[in-house]
């Protein structure tokens, strides 16, 4: 009987060290990594004026009044639809994004790495580029490696707490808490999120890096559903790279190809057919090269010392490729050097490797990006916008609801009446206080009474809410008050603008 060793499921992290690149894309990713970390570190520090009653702060989550302001705009705790619409928007732009351009989100402005780009960009300050950094990953733990590790560590824990600060000033006034937190006073609650916001910052940017982007987050096992063969994303022209090689192996690979060239040229009347060259590595076909014999790829690994992930994109599509384009800023430098054309490893669908293998052009970038799928995304996506602005607009700055109190169902009045309770809460908008007048419609032998007042009245405080108890009394012997069930309306009025909001209820008679 023979046996075999068990396999083990488990790799082991082999550690990415990403080279330093120049080129477009690299340009674009520090634009927007400085746009994402200005609006994310400064936008708790932006005033807004709503008022002498109202917090000043342009953007807050307000948890202790239940409310959230953005600029000009309030939302309240029953507004809750308009955070959700937004989060449909967002996710639908993520939809249509990757269906055009593959995992732009990824590789531009999602969070993971934006904050990775900055911990790399701070090692590489430290400890020198990707050669200078693979030689300390190596070295011993000497007196110079550990000054440089905790000198990094030092600043990436610095830039942590920044992220885990920036946090907290969204949910109370940022510059408040500043001094609380300073001298101590903050709650700890305050410092508890700042803690834990500062070790995962750091563990996910600094320490676990791509195995983040390829391991635990799940788009890029989604990202499969949103693509179609139309989809923009990076590839390497492999038509037009192999077969590769540098050196030695060039000329090996042209003394190959002349060989079969010679022998194919003898074979057919002197002539070079487009048939498949079986002195060359395999899966390399089309014409018969000249005496070169070789591709654009010189092999020198420029496109994978850059990946962040640490992938081959001259292997295919990968799980691991976030698209974020420096793999095309390396190769297209290293083309310029050789003196080859751009372009070798680009955004592309896979369309156009059909069409250019057969020798035609790609389709135009705009036939890549309007068809049936990025239209209906962006229809959906413009039909929740539309609908947000428009219940935006019409919302009404007062509302009310409706509680009836069911325990006693009813109260007979010594008199003979019938008393129903309920507990009305008014909302006031407005940053001032306004005058509520609260009445009924349904039956004209029911009339409304305000416990704690005589008038059917009350003030309500600016940009808040009140709860007010309210009596509703049918006459003895009226319909309402023998039968059993009527349907009534409350109605509330603001008296300072004739803004109105009503609610349906029901009142219950000795009937019931």
């Amino acid at each position: 009987m023979s046996s075999t060793e068990p396999q083990s499921l488990y790799a082991a992290r082999e550690p990415v060290f990403p080279r330093r690149v120049k080129g477009n894309f690299r340009r674009f990713k520090w634009v927007i990594m400085a746009i994402t970390l200005g609006i994310y570190y400064l936008t708790p520090w932006i005033r807004w004026d709503r008022g002498p009653e109202l917090p000043d702060q342009a953007i807050l989550v307000d948890l202790a009044n239940r409310r959230f302001f953005f600029f000009w705009i309030e939302i309240w705790p029953h507004e809750f639809y308009f955070i959700a619409g937004l989060l449909i928007m967002a996710g639908l732009g993520l939809f249509l994004f990757t269906s055009a351009l593959g995992r732009v989100w990824c590789g531009y402005t999602c969070p993971q790495t934006v904050w990775t780009d900055l911990f790399i960009l701070t090692e590489r300050w430290l400890e020198g580029d990707r050669n200078a950094r693979v030689r300390l990953w190596k070295a011993p733990w000497d007196a110079r490696k550990w000054r440089l590790r905790i000198t990094k560590w030092v600043i990436w824990a610095f830039i942590g707490l920044a992220t885990g600060g920036a946090w907290v000033f969204y949910f109370t006034d940022a510059p408040t808490l500043l001094v609380d937190l300073v001298t101590l006073n903050a709650h700890p609650v305050a410092y508890t999120t700042m803690a834990i916001l500062t070790f995962t910052t750091v563990l996910f940017g600094g320490f676990a890096r791509e195995q983040v982007c390829i391991y635990m987050c799940p788009w890029p096992r989604i990202q499969a559903a949103m693509m179609d063969e139309d989809t923009l994303t990076i590839a390497y022209r492999e038509w037009r790279g192999e077969p590769r090689g540098k050196g030695k192996r060039r000329r090996e690979i042209a003394e190959q190809a002349e060989a079969v060239t010679y022998a194919a040229g003898d074979k057919h009347g002197g002539t070079s057919p487009k048939v498949p060259m079986p002195g060359l590595p395999s899966g390399v076909g089309g014409p018969i090269p000249t005496k070169d014999g070789y591709g654009d790829c010189i092999d020198c690994n420029a496109c994978v010392n850059v990946c962040p992930t640490g992938i081959d994109i001259r292997d295919g599509q990968q799980m691991a490729c976030i698209t974020c384009g420096l793999c095309i800023d390396a190769c297209n430098e290293v083309m310029d050097k050789i003196g080859k054309p751009r372009g070798l490893i680009d955004y592309m669908a896979l369309t156009d490797e059909t069409r250019e293998r057969a020798g035609q052009p790609p389709k135009p970038v705009i036939k890549h990006i309007l068809r049936p799928r990025t239209v209906l995304y962006t229809t959906l996506w413009t039909l929740v916008g539309v609908g947000l602005l428009v219940a935006l607009f019409i919302r009404s700055d007062i509302d009310v609801t409706v509680a009836p109190v069911r325990n006693p169902l009813f109260v007979t009045l010594s008199d003979g009446s019938i008393r129903n309770a309920y507990d009305v809460r008014l909302l006031n908008k407005h940053g001032e206080d306004r005058p509520f007048r609260i009445s009924i419609t349904g039956d004209p032998a029911l009339r409304v009474s305000l416990e704690g007042t005589p008038y059917e009245t009350v003030t309500v405080p600016a940009d808040e809410t009140m709860l007010q108890r309210v009596y509703v009394v049918a006459a003895p012997d009226s319909e309402a008050a023998d039968g059993g069930r009527t349907d009534i309306r409350i109605w509330v009025e603001d008296l300072a603008n004739g803004e109105r909001a009503y609610k349906d209820s029901t009142f219950h008679g000795s009937g019931e």
